[in-house]
């Protein structure tokens, strides 16, 4: 196992390059036209991708639309998930959720419990392997050998993994100047993947491995920066294992070649965010296709449709700025309609706000219209359709 090490990159490399854009990204200060709301609304989606995305890559063969359907009817009718398939993609989302707070919000470190806990939520009520995608020791270091599916990557020896991987953490927690963070955690992602440190569901863990040391590198807030680190390896599952192979001899030029695949992705999906802070292209290309889409499949009606649509032009409604569909009704009738917008989760009160409301399109049939529409848009890595 090569020694775990930082290097110089040759100042021509396009890693080079890579690293200075995205450090720009780092501190670009968030801005734009999306209220924040319905931002976060991406986001929780942008995230339903990327645990999808994750599971997809160790083999579970479940589409975003199938995906979507159970999202939507566990939503509307709350019931216990009894596919593994299901259940290992949302506890991706949970485990997400967990880097968010833990990391995000409260500033937490990556230690060994962090990492412990983190694994805990991937592995949740998930049969263990070999029958599936669970463990038998949820949070601990194997204590039996394993292997990586379909590669030739010699993990490290059980008797091993607690040293290395404290020299892991050591090494991703010593304070080197900021602007060898990216390439840190390019290195220290392939190191945690031949290290294998857990009987089960290291791939998923990885990944949200790296995206907690991109939160805590500062490419991320709560409602703030989208990341979607694991499309940079889901799109080509081949690809991601190819480079990975090519990571293992451990030498600088290998390392490069590998820091390089991966900062290239990161650039791309972080570059992705701008478009939809953006809200004249958001609503253009996405809000009201998603409308649409409801309304040729006659899941809402056109009254809806219109209120829907005056949402969207606004972003935030009160019932003055609807009254005029409504000619000859009084303002209890007109608040009957806005009722069963909210009752059907299609809109939802504005925060700190009762009486103004903003599009809910996260966990309804508005969802499925949202998908597609960024799918069209490019938004959706191939692995994950």
């Amino acid at each position: 196992m090569y020694e775990l090490k930082l290097f110089k990159p040759p100042y021509e490399s396009e890693l080079v390059d890579l690293i200075q854009d995205l450090n720009h990204l780092r501190r670009k200060k968030l801005g734009g036209s999306t209220h924040p709301a319905i931002f976060f609304q991406l986001k929780n989606i942008f995230h339903t991708l990327e645990s999808l995305g994750s599971a997809r890559i160790e083999g579970n063969r479940t589409t975003i639309a199938e995906f979507i359907e159970t999202k939507i009817k566990t939503e509307l009718t709350p019931r216990v998930t009894k596919d593994e398939k299901i259940r290992e993609i949302e506890n991706g989302e949970k485990a997400l959720a967990y880097v968010d707070h833990q990391i995000g919000e409260l500033h937490g470190e990556i230690t060994r419990s962090f990492l412990s806990e983190l694994h805990k939520i991937v592995v949740e009520g998930l049969t263990p392997h070999p029958d599936g995608e669970g463990s038998k020791t949820p949070g601990k270091y194997r204590n039996i050998p394993v292997k990586i599916g379909n590669s030739e990557v010699v993990t490290a020896e059980f008797a091993l993994v607690p040293s290395l991987m404290n020299d892991l953490l050591t090494f991703i927690t010593n304070p080197d100047p900021e602007k060898y963070d990216l390439l840190k955690t390019s290195i220290a992602h392939h190191r945690f993947t031949i290290i294998h440190p857990f009987d089960n569901g290291n791939g998923r863990t990885v990944r949200l491995f790296t995206y907690a040391m991109l939160v805590k590198q500062g490419f991320n807030v709560h409602i703030g920066r989208i990341i979607n680190p694991t499309a940079i390896f889901c799109s080509d599952r081949e690809e991601y294992y190819r480079m990975l192979s090519v990571a293992d001899a451990g030498t600088e030029e290998a390392l490069l070649a590998w820091s390089t695949y991966v900062l290239k992705g990161l650039k791309i999906e972080i570059e992705k965010v701008d478009k939809l802070l953006n809200y004249d292209d958001l609503s253009k290309n996405i809000l009201l296709p998603a409308i649409k889409h409801a309304q040729d499949r006659k899941l809402i009606t056109d009254i809806e449709n219109a209120v829907l649509k005056i949402a969207v032009d606004k972003q935030v409604i009160q019932q003055s700025d609807i009254k005029h569909l409504f000619p000859g009704k009084d303002a209890s009738q007109i608040s009957r309609v806005i009722r069963k917008l909210i009752d059907d989760e299609i809109l939802k009160p504005e925060q700190n706000s009762k009486r103004k409301y903003i599009l809910n399109f996260q966990n309804n049939y508005l969802l499925r219209g949202v998908i597609g529409a960024l799918d069209t848009e490019g938004f959706l890595p191939a692995g994950v359709k």
